[in-house]
This record gives C-alpha cells, sequence and structure tokens, in this order.
C-alpha cells in the first residue's frame, strides 16, 4: 500500500513539474502571439494589457509595407532547397557507408563526423573567401550550398546508425528476388529508415530556418533576406516598430511548428528506435 501511495505521490509530482515547465516554456510565445493583435502605441501604454478589441494592421504591416512577404519566400527556398540537398547527399553516401565493405570506408566516414567538431564562427572567414572566389556572394544559391554542405556530417551520422540497425537478410531478399543495389536502397531501405529521414529534416529544418550569420554576411540585397535579418528592418535607430514585429515573429515561428506537428511521430520513432531489442 505504501509503495502504492508513493508511486502515486511521485507520478503527480512529476505531472504538475512538467506542467508547470510547459506552461512557463509557453509564456513568451503566448504573450507574443497576444501582442501581434495590439497596436504599437497600446504596446507602449499598456504593455501587459490584453488584445481586446483585437487588430490585425500589424500583420498587414509586416506582410506588405516591410517586405515580408518576400523574406518568407526567401526562407523557404534556402531551407527547403538545403534540406532535401542534404537528404539527396547523405541518403545514399549513409547507405554506402554502413552496408558495403570496401578499403577507406572508416577513414572516409571519420571525415565526416570530423565535419561536426568544427565550430561555425571559425568558418565565416574562408566560407566568405570561397563564396566570393566561386561569384555566388549575395545569391540564395550560396546559402542553399552552405546549408548542405554543413548538414552532411551530422545526417550521415543519423542515417549511418539506422542502416547498420536493418538485417542483411532483407538486402539478401531483395537480391534473390532480383532486385540491383538501385532498387534495394529505393525500394527496401529508404522506406525502413524513415524515422531517421524525419529526424535529419527536424534537425536541419529549424536551425537553417533561424539562422541569422550566414544571410548577414553573405547577401547584400534587401530582396534576397531570409526571415532572421528581414525582422531587423523593424528595429529603427531610436523606436521599434513592436506590435508588426510580433506579427512577423508569429509568420516565422507557424512553419517550425507545422513541421513538428506533421513529423513527430517519425521524429520520437527516430530518437527511439534502437534503444531496446
Amino acid at each position: 500500500m505504501t509503495d502504492k501511495s508513493t508511486e502515486r505521490r511521485s507520478s503527480i509530482f512529476v505531472n504538475v513539474f512538467v506542467w508547470g515547465y510547459a506552461l512557463i516554456a509557453l509564456l513568451p510565445l503566448g504573450m507574443m502571439v497576444l501582442n501581434s493583435f495590439r497596436t504599437t502605441a497600446d504596446l507602449y501604454t499598456k504593455p501587459l494589457g490584453l488584445p481586446w478589441p483585437p487588430h490585425l494592421e500589424a500583420y498587414v504591416t509586416a506582410w506588405t509595407d516591410v517586405s515580408f512577404s518576400t523574406f518568407f519566400l526567401n526562407s523557404v527556398i534556402v531551407t527547403l532547397g538545403s534540406v532535401f540537398l542534404t537528404s539527396l547527399v547523405s541518403l545514399p553516401a549513409a547507405y554506402a557507408l554502413s552496408r558495403w565493405k570496401f578499403r577507406g570506408a572508416a577513414a572516409i566516414e571519420a571525415l565526416f563526423i570530423a565535419g561536426l567538431m568544427i565550430p561555425v564562427l571559425l568558418t565565416v572567414l574562408p566560407v566568405f573567401q570561397l563564396i566570393d572566389g566561386l561569384g555566388l556572394l549575395d545569391s540564395r544559391i550560396a546559402l542553399i550550398l552552405l546549408y548542405a554542405a554543413g548538414g552532411i556530417p551530422f545526417s550521415i551520422f543519423v542515417l549511418s546508425a539506422f542502416f547498420r540497425q536493418l538485417p542483411v537478410e532483407l538486402e539478401e531478399a531483395a537480391e534473390i528476388d532480383g532486385a540491383g543495389r538501385l532498387r534495394t536502397f529505393f525500394s527496401v531501405m529508404m522506406p525502413l529508415v524513415a524515422p531517421a529521414i524525419a529526424t535529419v529534416v527536424i534537425f536541419r529544418f529549424v536551425p537553417v530556418w533561424n539562422e541569422f550569420l550566414f544571410p548577414l554576411v553573405l547577401l547584400r540585397s534587401e530582396e534576397k533576406y531570409t526571415l532572421p535579418v528581414g525582422l531587423t528592418r523593424f528595429f529603427g535607430e531610436y523606436s521599434t516598430n513592436w506590435a508588426p514585429l510580433f506579427a512577423a515573429l508569429v509568420i516565422s515561428t507557424v512553419p517550425l511548428l507545422l513541421v513538428f506537428v506533421f513529423a513527430t511521430k517519425y521524429f520520437i520513432r527516430g530518437l527511439t528506435a534502437g534503444m531496446g531489442k
């Protein structure tokens, strides 16, 4: 009886702690959404007031007057392009390194993993010189290639671990059925590592979508800015247009929430795969 009561008290404590932490973590997000339906003047006079009556002018201003729609489109192009290119390169590379036996495979994989150990800030100057030398300065293509290359080490690390967990009998059965290596890869192996692909997509989508440093360094034209750099348009020398800024932050957050909502099932499976036999 004592063990059950102790277990119940522990469960209640854990639930209260988790829900309390969730409320504290969501409080800034809730304030951001509420303040996006207010006016800047109202925010200055009543910083903690409620949006009543709600106003949509901030969203109109953010989307049209400040060219936020252009920044949003640029972020979509750069993020989707880099994530797609990372997956396109990492999937076959991870499959080959984890399933094929050839001389130098361990050294090549170690070289990829070494890319995880390089601090990003140390690469700013050489990356700038490389992009400038290629004539890609002030282009979205440069960001796509840069982010894709930066995501390959982590993606290969995750995908290789998943491919190694798959039994060899799957490939042997596919070979008996007459499938070649490419057919086996696309029809048998890739569907089985869908959780790993979802994990890679989420872990690459979020940092690329929020990345500020390289767009600031590599882009010169305002019409090519991504969302993080475009948000600086709301900050003036002496004042800040707070209501459109909050609206722009809400718009920037929606794609991240959608990615998590649609990929959560595969994401959790990806994080927990291999924890038990």
